[in-house]
């Protein structure tokens, strides 16, 4: 017997992963705030979630993920690169273990940006401000359903 399983968004896979056409990693630098998430273990239970993306000389990038579990702060510490097919990174936060990090839309003034992963169980809205107007929140969310993502399993960050 098969049974199928819905499991933080990953229930269908015909999701459109296709990255911006044009991406400039530059642009992409400094401080995002999570707007929204799918649930997943590493930041389960997190609220006033950023992150920061620093160009290092080397050309690699430095990703600090921050978060407030409770009263208590955590801070994780990783590595990106960029990869061949544009507006995709390879991120690592476990040593040799990257995985995809798909930018798949962003606003043309960089307010925000949708990120996916090669798994349907990863995506998150990212902001430059801790909050989005509506209207534009809800134009993401759109364009998220439109790719596939299962939207209604998305996790609203308190920030």
């Amino acid at each position: 017997m098969f049974i199928a399983v819905c499991v933080y968004g990953a229930g269908r896979d015909n999701i459109d992963r296709r990255t911006l056409p044009t991406f400039s990693l530059q642009r992409f630098m400094g401080r995002w705030y999570e707007i929204a998430r799918f649930d997943h273990t590493f930041e389960r239970g997190m609220s006033r979630v950023t992150a920061d993306y620093v160009l290092s000389p080397d050309g690699a990038v430095e990703v600090v993920n921050s978060g407030m579990r409770g009263s208590r702060r955590f801070t994780l510490r990783g590595r990106a690169k960029m990869t061949r097919h544009t507006g995709r990174l390879r991120v690592s936060f476990f040593w040799i273990f990257y995985s995809d990090y798909n930018i798949l839309e962003m606003a043309p003034d960089g307010r925000w940006a949708l990120v996916g992963s090669r798994s349907p169980r990863y995506l998150w809205i990212l902001a430059r401000t801790p909050s989005l107007p509506e209207a534009e929140l809800e134009h993401i969310v759109s364009l998220a359903d439109g790719r596939g993502y299962e939207t209604r399993n998305l996790i609203y960050v308190e920030q």
